[in-house]
């Protein structure tokens, strides 16, 4: 049967706060578990931290993805070191390269998935902007030349990367719908055409936040119609500390990006649970169902 888990990334857990103030570690992991998270994404590169903290999710039965940020074939051995011996359900992979050309990109696409392969580990490209997938264009091309190259889809980068009007075209959503369609997992935040990460408990933002919800709903069911019935989805909540997060005049955020995290985590769990629903509907009803939709 296939599942859901959904994370909350541990960077999302700083606070940088103008008073300083932050969570300590044990406190995060704390909140990440008794928030009902099924696990956190964490970054690999630092072995002491990944062994805590991966640690004690585990001790509560946890899961976890593995992040890391290689400029090269060979700087991601290391990080592969640390997924054998810690464990990791997938390596989500940020490119922190900007090449001009796709011939440039192949020889580390094809050499960062041949050691993924090898050690076997499911590997995930990041859309994100300054890395080699910044621009929607260039990732499309990408998949031109690579079909079957998975993809992390963090939608955010590419509404503001290039400032798609409102509303939404036809044509954008054809150009997201085919990214959603290599999408094996999900980072959380919802964009608008200026901003990469707007308040999603603020009303006057639901336009955007909805704009996101039919995208994910959208690559839920690509996703489900391509992965094995056992396989295991993830949705990373990734609402970033400042920059990312809006401040005041006085430093402080906007809203409360912690219960926001929840918001959305609760959001995603439900918009699963109805494409469940709609599996173990009746046939005639599904198809009623289908019949009624724009």
């Amino acid at each position: 049967m296939q599942q859901l888990r959904v994370y909350q990334s541990m960077w999302a857990m700083e606070r940088r706060r103008p008073d300083g103030a932050e969570w300590s570690l044990a406190t995060k992991l704390d909140m990440v578990h008794a928030a009902g998270f099924d696990g956190a994404g964490v970054r690999f590169f630092d072995r002491d931290y990944v062994r805590e903290v991966t640690g004690q999710l585990r001790d509560w039965g946890l899961t976890w993805q593995a992040q890391c940020y290689p400029r090269t074939v060979d700087d991601l051995a290391p990080i592969l070191a640390h997924v054998a011996e810690f464990g990791a359900d997938h390596l989500n992979l940020q490119a922190d390269v900007r090449p001009h050309t796709v011939a440039e990109c192949i020889p580390l696409i094809d050499g960062w998935r041949a050691l993924a392969a090898q050690a076997g580990v499911a590997l995930h490209l990041e859309t994100h902007r300054d890395r080699m997938t910044t621009d929607l264009y260039f990732t499309l091309r990408l998949l031109d030349r690579f079909p079957d190259l998975r993809l992390t889809g963090d939608l955010s980068h590419y509404v503001v990367g290039r400032e798609f009007a409102w509303p939404i075209s036809d044509e954008n959503h054809r150009l997201m719908h085919r990214i959603l369609d290599n999408c094996w997992g999900f980072h959380g935040r919802v964009a608008s055409r200026e901003q990469v990460q707007v308040q999603i408990s603020f009303a006057h933002q639901k336009d955007w936040l909805d704009l996101f919800m039919g995208w994910w709903e959208y690559g839920f069911r690509s996703w489900r119609r391509r992965a094995p019935k056992d396989a295991v989805l993830t949705f990373l909540c990734e609402l970033g500390p400042r920059e990312y997060a809006m401040t005041g005049a006085d430093g402080y955020e906007l809203s409360d990006r912690w219960e926001e995290s929840q918001l959305l985590m609760r959001m995603v769990r439900a918009l699963w649970q109805k494409l469940e629903d709609e599996d173990h509907r009746p046939a005639h009803n599904q198809a009623a169902h289908a019949g009624a939709q724009p």
